[in-house]
């Protein structure tokens, strides 16, 4: 492939380990990288998930994020804190002005609470080369909030990435050109290793033949794409190196589907309380389209079950007129539920809204002649909670023991503030 024709910039993408971890350690007055630390969700509650493990805490007791709250052994070296969710994103918020010293805000693209990208092309006769500036960056993030960081360097977005997870995280600066892609992009295996290709696609892959990310890039862009459509083609290019996507730009642009997906606090062996919590997200999702003036016309429904039954389902449906009426993409989750529920326990539930189009006009239906008046009222109602509060008006689902709203508006980022 002739790279000549595609972006070649100086593209950052900075990482700070274990952030979560590693904030707790220093509120402390503990090492980071020595001293054993993990972010629980809710210390009260044995079940509750380990949202961040300190570097030592993985090498010396194996506990990761995702394992349990009763899993982690009672050793005395090892320090339970809560997420304090308000703390992390006031310090994110001061590593990205410690970035704007460097580049201007447009040069920079927050990717998550503890990740950046940050393009430095043409800040040469400021700074010196990507490598400086990168080691500049990591020198002061650690001398200002004590923190550790790997960067990646690419001549794009993905690159940068890709250069990241697969290399900086192990040396802290690492640079990756057009040069690289065949020697360290294309040998990488399994295909989930490679940003952007979950378990599910790369099952999918797999039985086409394709264990490789070389395989993937010299695989016919023509059965790629017919095979998996626009998808087909992201990863045709993805493989070999290619992304035209802006600084902080989606690769496809504009919203494409509103969704929400929820790890439920317990076990819901009861139909009648996962109807109640399904009732409570789809209200979120209509609420997250109404507030982008945004209606669907497909919507999607995913169930995981329990640990100990495994398993679940993900289907969609598409519906004649575009909607973002609570309930109506209720009815049409319940048809779901009704026809692939297989009356196991349920821990995970995920709603999406797709196919999406303006919400500019509404068909009216002989059948339905107060459908207007159901759209306006989810407005109204938007407009009261973003005046009094997410809690300010609940449906009554969300206040017996199955609801999970009332529990989750106090809380940021999903977590507990403190």
């Amino acid at each position: 492939m002739d790279y000549s024709s595609f972006p070649d910039r100086k593209i950052l993408c900075v990482d700070m380990k274990s952030f979560y971890a590693s904030c707790a350690a220093i509120e402390k007055g503990l090492d980071p990288i020595t001293s054993h630390i993990a972010v629980v969700a809710d210390l009260n509650r044995p079940g509750s998930v380990v949202l961040a493990a300190s570097p030592a805490l993985k090498k010396d007791f194996g506990i990761r994020t995702g394992n349990r709250l009763f899993e982690i052994p009672e050793d005395p070296r090892i320090h339970l804190v809560s997420a304090q969710m308000r703390m992390y994103l006031e310090i994110s918020t001061e590593i990205t002005r410690l970035f704007h010293r460097y580049v201007p805000k447009e040069a920079i693209h927050t990717y998550s609470v503890d990740e950046s990208f940050l393009d430095v092309t043409g800040t040469e006769k400021l700074w010196g080369s990507a490598q400086e500036v990168a080691n500049m960056i990591r020198k002061e993030l650690f001398e200002t909030f004590h923190l550790h960081c790997a960067i990646g360097i690419g001549p794009n977005m993905l690159l940068s990435k890709l250069c990241l997870d697969l290399d900086a995280k192990k040396k802290g600066v690492e640079e990756w050109t057009y040069n690289d892609i065949r020697k360290k992009l294309w040998p990488v295996s399994p295909l989930s290793e490679m940003w952007g290709i979950g378990s599910r696609m790369e099952r999918r892959l797999n039985r086409l033949g394709i264990t490789t990310v070389g395989q993937l890039a010299n695989f016919p862009l023509e059965q790629l794409e017919k095979i998996f459509g626009v998808m087909g083609n992201q990863l045709y290019y993805h493989a070999n190196g290619v992304d035209l996507s802006e600084l902080g730009a989606p690769i496809m642009q504009g919203q494409i589907s509103f969704g929400k997906s929820q790890i439920l606090m317990r076990d819901y062996p009861d139909p009648n309380e996962v109807r109640y919590v399904i009732l409570e997200m789809c209200e979120e999702v209509s609420k997250r389209a109404r507030t982008s003036h945004k209606a669907g016309r497909t919507i999607s429904l995913g169930l995981g079950y329990s640990q100990d039954e495994g398993g679940g389902f993900h289907r969609s449906k598409s519906i004649d007129v575009p909607t973002n009426i609570t309930q109506e993409v209720y009815d049409v989750c319940m048809q779901l539920f009704d026809e692939f529920y297989s009356n196991q326990t349920v821990r995970k539930i995920s709603i999406t809204l797709s196919n999406i189009t303006e919400d500019e006009g509404m068909q009216l239906s002989l059948f339905e002649p107060d459908r207007d008046k159901k759209r306006d009222l989810g407005y109204v109602m938007d407009e009261i909670r973003e005046k009094y509060g997410s809690d300010a008006l609940l449906r009554a689902v969300s206040y017996t023991k199955a609801g999970t709203a009332k529990h989750r508006s106090k809380l940021v980022g999903g977590h507990y503030a403190e």
